[in-house]
């Protein structure tokens, strides 16, 4: 039984490693140097989206929440710039 829970553990440490790689930023050179090291305040909401949306969204895989709030940080530099 012990072998069984530690080769799942084992298993389960080496998903989160590979999937915190994929997570990293890549260096672009979009934008100043610092924007590479910022990371903004995350807040917790609510968010109702049509489904098909979502679906487009989540038909990429994990990350879809990321991608999401990329696509709206883009709409929102677009207008600011726009000012």
């Amino acid at each position: 039984m012990k072998k069984r829970k530690k080769a799942a553990k084992s298993r389960k440490i080496a998903r989160l490693q590979a999937s915190y790689g994929e997570r990293k930023r890549p260096a672009s050179g979009v934008g100043p140097e610092w924007t590479r090291y910022f990371r903004p305040i995350k807040k917790p909401i609510t968010l109702r989206i049509d489904a098909d949306i979502l679906a487009w969204f989540q038909k990429k895989g994990r990350g879809y929440q990321t991608r999401i709030n990329e696509a709206l940080r883009k709409v929102m530099m677009r207008e600011k710039s726009g000012e």
